[in-house]
Order: structure tokens, then sequence, then C-alpha cells
């Protein structure tokens, strides 16, 4: 685990607009293949997730849908449709800031007991800093 990819996570997020500021790096070895953002509101597409979006990007890079030997870094716990595309993946390692409460594809979900690939999950990963960002975010939204 590399704090500076979850600071790389966290500045993704902080380029989202009018969304959740969420954000996501995808590592291979010390070499970052991909970064992502949620751009749900603005693409106007349920699927524009930060990891949705880094994992697509990486496929492209690497020319293989297969990630296995890649790492990725979120800011927020990965819903269901994130934590199960993540799985298919075969991503090796899963690092995340804030866990989400409600709808953690891990913590709530439990995917990964559902699935064949079997990759570490890491939770709490500059959690302070990740949490800071969600609720500045809904703390302006309720404005």
């Amino acid at each position: 685990m590399n704090n500076k990819f979850m600071q790389l996570a966290i500045e993704q997020a902080k380029q989202v607009q009018n969304d959740v500021p969420v954000g996501a790096v995808i590592v291979k070895g010390d070499e970052v293949i991909s970064t992502g953002f949620n751009t749900k509101e603005n693409d106007n597409n349920i699927t524009s997730h930060a990891e949705i979006v880094a994992l697509k990007k990486a496929s492209e890079v690497l020319n293989n849908w297969r990630l296995d030997e890649c790492d990725i870094y979120v800011t927020l716990e990965p819903c269901p449709m994130c934590a199960w595309a993540i799985l298919q993946s075969r991503i090796k390692n899963i690092y995340f800031g804030t866990y989400d409460n409600n709808y953690g594809g891990f913590s709530v979900a439990h995917l990964d007991k559902l699935s064949e690939s079997k990759p570490n999950i890491y939770g709490g990963i500059c959690e302070q800093d990740c949490d800071n960002l969600i609720n500045e975010f809904f703390k302006n939204l309720r404005k």
C-alpha cells in the first residue's frame, strides 16, 4: 500500500463537478495505469462512477480486461456495481478511504464472499481526508 496513490485518488475526487466527490487510481507495480472520478451527473450515465471510469481506462492501456497484477485506490468504498466490476477484473488489492455504511460493496453487501476472485481488501486508508470531501459535498448540497 502506498499513501501517495490514495492522495492521487483524493486529487481526482476534487475534480468532480456536480456529483459525489469520488476518485479512483489503478496502479500496476509503482506505475499509475489509469485514473477516474465520478462524472455520473455530467454524463447523465449511471455507470460513470470513478471506479468504472478507471477500470475502462486501465483495460484500454493494458489491452486486457484482466487486471490481476493491478491495485485500485478509491476514496469511497465501492458500491455493489463497482465492487462487482472490480472483482470481475481480478484486481489484486483494493484500498479505499471512507466506508460506505449504506451501500458498501464489501462491508455491507459482502460481494467478495460471492466471487471466486479473492483480492486483499483494505478500508480506512486516509479515511479522515476522504470523509471530509464527502461531508463537505453533502453540507454544501443541503444549503
